[in-house]
């Protein structure tokens, strides 16, 4: 029976496959921070409506950290961060020992606290920050989600997030980059890793964080796994190894925005 329905949705695939790149070239087709072309079938209020909906839904279900310390310092690195972004963000700290972050379309920032005890100061949460953010400002969620309703799920996959306790609805939420709430992981692409690293830099730099931390703090998370199974939060990103080497390759232009911040007073003290 899986067989069968591999073979039809391949089949379907190729059959739609011409159509989807006209539509592509003609409507659906977007260029990322980055320069990269990408593939966006649905509307941002369409997506920033389900990152609400599974901002909302893990409020409920999760614990929400009273710590006042946590709380002022996530705030007052993802403000500084957003600052550079505009619009208004909701960022909210959830008692979870697992070293994890996210960020959701609608501008909803989630840190778990065991991001917060792991890191050694406010640059390197900084750089987790801004890699989140920078899936949101790609748009990675909506690339994605895109690509998996032009191939099988159709249109259901909008209404599957208000229902995270089912099949689909967990296809929906791991969709938007949260899906390991749920049990299901289901990762962006190593590309998405890598671009969402490079915009994260740029917008720490210019927020006045010390970009080099962002490598201390990839080494941080690579030791914290003792040489086991990833952590959460590495488990779908690149290699250790290539991580550093892109990192190290974009630090000029990074230093380059970080010391006009610098001049510029931007000097954030969250510590």
């Amino acid at each position: 029976m899986t067989g069968t329905r591999n073979y039809w949705s391949f089949f379907m695939f190729k059959k739609l496959f011409p159509a989807l790149i006209s539509t592509c070239l003609l409507t659906a087709c977007v260029t990322s921070p980055t320069g990269r072309s990408q593939f966006m079938f649905l509307s941002d209020d369409q997506v920033n409506q389900m990152g609400l909906q599974a901002f909302n839904d893990l409020k409920r279900q999760k614990p929400i950290s009273t710590n006042s310390t946590y709380n002022q310092l996530a705030s007052c690195i993802a403000g500084a961060i957003t600052r550079e972004t505009g619009g208004r963000w909701e960022v909210v700290v959830f008692k979870d020992k697992s070293p994890n972050a996210f960020a959701l379309p609608g501008n909803k920032i989630g840190i778990h606290t065991g991001m917060l005890t792991l890191v050694d100061n406010q640059d390197q949460l900084a750089a987790v920050v801004g890699h989140e953010i920078g899936h949101v400002l790609a748009k990675h969620s909506n690339e994605r989600a895109s690509q998996k309703m032009a191939v099988s799920e159709g249109m259901s996959i909008i209404q599957a997030v208000s229902a995270p306790q089912t099949a689909l609805g967990q296809t929906a939420i791991g969709l938007l980059g949260v899906g390991a709430q749920y049990g299901i992981l289901m990762p962006y692409s190593r590309t998405h890793e890598s671009e969402a690293d490079i915009i994260g830099l740029d917008l720490m730099a210019r927020a006045g964080f010390d970009p080099r931390q962002s490598i201390d703090l990839w080494k941080k998370m690579d030791q914290a796994s003792h040489g086991q199974q990833p952590l959460e939060f590495m488990s779908t990103h690149p290699s250790h190894a290539t991580r550093i080497q892109d990192l190290e390759k974009h630090m000029p232009q990074a230093m380059g925005l970080f010391q006009q911040a610098q001049s510029q007073g931007k000097q954030p003290r969250c510590n």
